[in-house]
């Protein structure tokens, strides 16, 4: 069985950085292709970070340069590393495993003050 699970999530200024962790079991994370995805309230669920099983990495345009998904292969996690956020980085945060079809964490909220 197939679980992930995030933490990290909390109140932060805008300005600020929050590191998102997602503990994977039953899945090995340097497999699928691993993401990140967020949710606004009243928008529809978007990909904000994606690493391959080769570590090659893509996100969305809105977090460029600003957030960075690695991996810990000995610990079997997922990382978000957020900075510099803003008040439309406010969402539920989930974890993925191999992408739409998969598999999905229960969400952790961040909310970005200005």
């Amino acid at each position: 069985q197939v679980q992930l699970v995030e933490s990290g999530g909390g109140l932060v200024q805008a300005g600020g950085s929050l590191r998102l962790s997602c503990a994977a079991s039953g899945i090995i994370v340097s497999i699928p292709p691993m993401g990140w995805y967020r949710q606004a309230p009243g928008k529809q669920r978007e990909l904000v970070a994606r690493i391959t099983r080769g570590g090659s990495t893509n996100y969305a345009d809105s977090v460029k340069g600003r957030f960075t998904i690695s991996r810990d292969n000995a610990k079997n996690t997922v990382f978000l590393q957020m900075n510099s956020l803003k008040p439309e980085d406010t969402g539920v945060y989930y974890c993925n495993a191999n992408d739409w079809q998969g598999y999905w964490g229960q969400g952790t909220q961040v909310t970005v003050s200005s």
